[in-house]
């Protein structure tokens, strides 16, 4: 008597159909993680680096200004961060970092279509005195908000500042400051 080993096509299709359905399933899902957590990411490391110049500002005694920089060596003037930004001390309330000041740099976003990043009320940089307060002319609480290219709500992410240097995340779904998160 033989003895068969291995398996029958219909124990094959079985099982394939069965892997088939898992990753129907499975990888909308995985999309959905891996957009969540790149969104989180990039809102949270502009919330380190803003927790960081305020820290720096006290600790030093002087400003320490966070500035939107599309070259990682000026501060671009403009509301659009997804270009990257600097933190540079900022005893001379400089409009562009002085010589041998800058503190961090944080690199343009990547991928073929880049997320956006803008500051609400044009906002293009931050400046920290060394009591930690927000010292830009008149600085109003500001909303930083993070879109992915398809702009798909469950993916925004915005950041909440206010000159007394409180921070907060939220999403759309989420929102609970003055100014909403769309």
């Amino acid at each position: 008597m033989r003895r068969q080993t291995g398996f029958t096509i219909t124990e094959l299709l079985v099982v394939s159909a069965i892997v088939a359905i898992l990753l129907s399933i499975g990888i909308p899902q995985y999309r959905y993680v891996t957009n969540s957590y790149r969104m989180s990411s990039e809102v949270n490391n502009l919330l380190g680096d803003l927790m960081y110049a305020r820290g720096e500002a006290i600790k030093e005694g002087n400003g320490v200004t966070v500035c939107a920089s599309s070259d990682g060596a000026t501060c671009s003037g403009l509301p659009s961060w997804q270009n990257g930004w600097l933190v540079f001390s900022n005893a001379g309330n400089a409009a562009n970092p002085p010589a041998g000041t800058i503190l961090r740099v944080q690199a343009k976003f990547t991928g073929t279509t880049p997320d956006t990043f803008v500051a609400g009320s044009g906002v293009s940089a931050i400046t920290y005195n060394r009591e930690g307060f927000a010292t830009a002319a008149g600085f109003a609480p500001t909303l930083f908000t993070l879109r992915d290219p398809s702009n798909n709500a469950q993916w925004t992410r915005c950041l909440y500042v206010t000159a007394q240097g409180s921070y907060s995340t939220e999403t759309p779904a989420t929102t609970f400051t003055p100014i909403a998160c769309t």
